[in-house]
């Protein structure tokens, strides 16, 4: 048994995403990696033998990984024990309150104690200090752009979840001016026009002036809920992932000039391991 490779394990609102990660090398295996579809209003049983089939098969790429396992896991989650605290969220209800660590050691013929669980945000930072943008640094924070605010720090070795989402902005939280569902609402405020994502408004940005407006907006958003951020953790580096990133050049100039204008000398920069972040940070939970 090699116990410098282990399962790294992604669980998202509708997918299981794991791949054989070598933490020797930093890196994932090549042709490990496995993405099903997973039903998160299934029943108990259901949900546990998806999970547990999309592990054993990426498992069985390699005959000789360790039976320790990493979980990138949404919340609220009782992580280090393993329980389920996912009530009301349209996902995963058969869980709530239920021991997700031994329902899964019992199907996959392991211990308890060789699953190691983690916010999926935390994840995606450990990942990236791991083996990403943000290898060997420290004093790091973590934030991730898409259907919600995700975030989290590291310092010292140590990941700690975080909870800028919850942040007061405005007339509300970060979450609400930094998410997709802002991007739609606000284009649609300016222009009329309702889209299905941020993708589709970005196509726009060279002939709708909406779009150009929506994007510097986006941009001083992060920017303004950044800087206080950076400064409640005396942070050094920012890592920014999620899908949004994928329109990095048409906001980030505009995030730069609040941080400069605040003097806040950090280290700004894009995910670079994209939905492996977290199947690695998954994975390197098994080498603590």
């Amino acid at each position: 048994m090699n116990n410098k490779i282990v399962a790294g394990i992604d669980i998202g609102g509708s997918h299981i995403t794991v791949a054989l990660v070598d933490l020797k090398a930093h890196s994932i295996i090549p042709g490990s990696l496995i993405r099903r579809h997973v039903n998160s209003k299934g029943n108990t049983e259901q949900i546990i033998k998806e999970w547990t089939g999309a592990i054993a098969n990426c498992k069985a790429c390699h005959p000789d990984t360790s039976k320790k396992i990493g979980i990138a896991m949404p919340g609220p989650f009782d992580y280090k024990r393993g329980i389920s605290l996912i009530k009301d969220l349209d996902k995963y209800e058969a869980l709530y309150n239920l021991n997700v660590k031994e329902l899964l050691a019992d199907e996959l013929q392991i211990e308890a104690t060789d699953i190691f669980m983690m916010n999926d945000a935390s994840c995606f930072l450990k990942g990236e200090v791991f083996g990403g943008a943000a290898r060997d640094r420290n004093n790091v924070i973590g934030i991730t752009l898409g259907t919600g605010l995700g975030s989290a720090t590291f310092k010292d070795e140590i990941v700690y979840d975080g909870d800028l989402y919850y942040a007061p902005y405005k007339d509300s939280f970060a979450e609400e001016y930094l998410s997709t569902r802002w991007f739609i609402k606000r284009y649609k405020e300016l222009s009329g026009t309702t889209v299905k994502n941020v993708k589709e408004i970005g196509q726009q940005i060279a002939s709708d002036e909406s779009a150009s407006i929506v994007f510097a907006e986006f941009g001083y958003n992060l920017g303004e809920v950044l800087a206080a951020y950076i400064k409640k953790h005396n942070a050094e580096n920012v890592v920014i992932g999620g899908n949004i990133i994928n329109a990095w050049e048409l906001f980030i100039n505009e995030a730069k000039q609040v941080l400069q204008h605040y003097s806040l000398q950090v280290s700004l920069v894009k995910a670079s391991l994209g939905e492996e972040a977290a199947l690695m940070g998954a994975a390197s939970l098994c080498a603590q």
